[in-house]
C-alpha cells in the first residue's frame, strides 16, 4: 500500500466515524423526545417490535431474561453480565442477543441533563430465516457454536435504518408499510455485518445454536422441576459432553446454572408483583429449603430476599419501571 493509498483509507474512515456520531446524536434527540415525559425505564412504541430505554442515573441494575434483540446505544454507556462475563459497550455500538439469556445489565454513564438512551428492537427468527435463504441458501449448519451476546460497532447504514424507523413515529399512517420494510433492512444489515455468522445461527434450522435454544426454551418451560442434562442433550441430539460443550459455548454457564437464575429471576417478579414471601416464592419455583433459596438470592442480588424486594418497591414507588429490575 502506497502512503497515498493509505491517507485515502484514513479519510474515509474517519468520514464513516464521523457520521456514525453524527447519526447517534439525531438519534439521541428522537428517543428524547420520545421518553423524556415519561422517565426512566423501558418505554414501547407504536411499532411492536421497537422500543426506547431511559435512565438518568448509573448503577441501575437491570435483571431479566432477554428474547432475542438488537439494542443500540445512543447516548451514555451500559454494562451486561452473563454468567461470570462483563460485556461493556457505549454510545454507537450495538449489543445483540441471539437466544434467551438472563442477562444483569448496569447503566456506567448517564445524567440528567444527559441520560442513557437507548434503542431496542426485538428480533424474528422467522423473518431472518427468510433473509438468510434469499442471501446464503447454502449455509452451513454445522457452523461451530458462538456465544449467544456479542457487542460491534455501529455501521453509519444500521443506525441509518434505526433513525428512519424512529420518525416512523412521527407519521403514524406510514408505520404499518415501511416499518416492515425498514426492519427487514435492519435484518440485512446485521447479516452482512461482522457478526453475521452469529445472527445466522439464530434462524438457521438445524446448527448447534438452534439445537441449544430449543433446549432453552425447554428449560424456561419447566424450570421448577428436577432436570437431567442426560434428558436435555437427547433432547438436542447431542452428547452429554458435547451438549455441555455447546452449552456453555452459547449461555456463558452450564444447564443447572441456566434453570437457577431463571428460578431467582421468577421467585423475585412473585414477591414483587404478587406479593407473595420468600418461603413460599422459593417453593413456587422448585427450592426446597428456604435457607438456600434466601443465600442464592442474595448471592444473585447482592441482598437478601425481602430486603431486595423493598428497595425495588421503593424505585417503583419514585417512577422507576418494575419490568426491568
Amino acid at each position: 500500500m502506497t502512503e497515498g493509498e493509505g491517507k485515502i483509507i484514513m479519510a474515509m474512515e474517519l468520514l464513516t466515524q464521523t457520521t456514525v456520531i453524527d447519526e447517534c446524536q439525531q438519534l439521541a434527540a428522537l428517543l428524547d423526545k420520545h421518553t423524556v415525559a415519561k422517565g426512566n425505564g423501558t418505554h414501547k412504541t407504536a411499532i411492536s417490535q421497537m422500543e426506547f430505554m431511559r435512565e438518568a442515573s448509573p448503577n441501575t441494575a437491570i435483571c431479566a431474561v432477554y428474547q432475542p434483540i438488537l439494542a443500540i446505544v445512543v447516548q451514555g454507556k451500559k454494562k451486561a453480565l452473563l454468567g461470570e462475563e462483563s460485556y461493556f459497550y457505549g454510545e454507537g455500538q450495538y449489543l445483540v442477543v441471539s437466544v434467551d439469556l438472563p442477562i444483569h445489565g448496569f447503566v456506567v454513564e448517564a445524567t440528567p441533563d444527559k441520560p442513557y438512551l437507548g434503542f431496542k428492537l426485538n428480533l424474528d427468527p422467522v423473518q431472518l430465516c427468510e433473509i438468510i435463504a434469499q442471501t446464503r441458501p447454502n449455509i452451513d449448519k454445522k457452523e461451530h457454536s458462538v456465544r449467544g451476546l456479542f457487542i460491534s460497532n455501529a455501521s453509519a447504514s444500521l443506525i441509518d435504518c434505526a433513525l428512519r424507523l424512529t420518525r416512523l413515529l412521527d407519521t403514524p399512517q406510514d408505520i404499518s408499510i415501511l416499518a416492515p420494510m425498514i426492519i427487514r433492512e435492519i435484518y440485512y444489515r446485521l447479516l452482512m455485518g461482522e457478526q453475521g455468522k452469529a445472527v445466522r445461527q439464530i434462524a438457521t434450522s438445524g446448527s448447534n445454536m438452534q439445537r441449544i435454544a430449543e433446549v432453552i426454551k425447554l428449560i424456561k418451560t419447566e424450570y421448577t422441576k428436577p432436570m437431567r442434562v442426560e434428558d436435555l442433550a437427547r433432547q438436542a441430539s447431542m452428547s452429554v459432553s458435547s451438549f455441555h460443550h455447546h452449552f456453555k459455548k452459547v449461555t456463558s454457564m452450564s444447564p443447572l446454572q441456566y434453570q437457577k437464575q431463571l428460578r431467582l429471576l421468577e421467585a423475585r417478579r412473585l414477591m414483587l408483583a404478587e406479593k407473595s414471601d420468600a418461603a413460599n416464592a422459593a417453593y413456587q419455583v422448585g427450592y426446597e429449603s428456604p435457607s438456600h433459596f434466601s443465600r442464592e438470592y442474595s448471592r444473585m442480588f447482592g441482598a437478601p430476599p425481602m430486603k431486595d424486594v423493598e428497595r425495588l418497591r421503593l424505585l417503583i414507588a419514585g417512577g422507576r419501571n418494575a419490568d426491568t429490575y
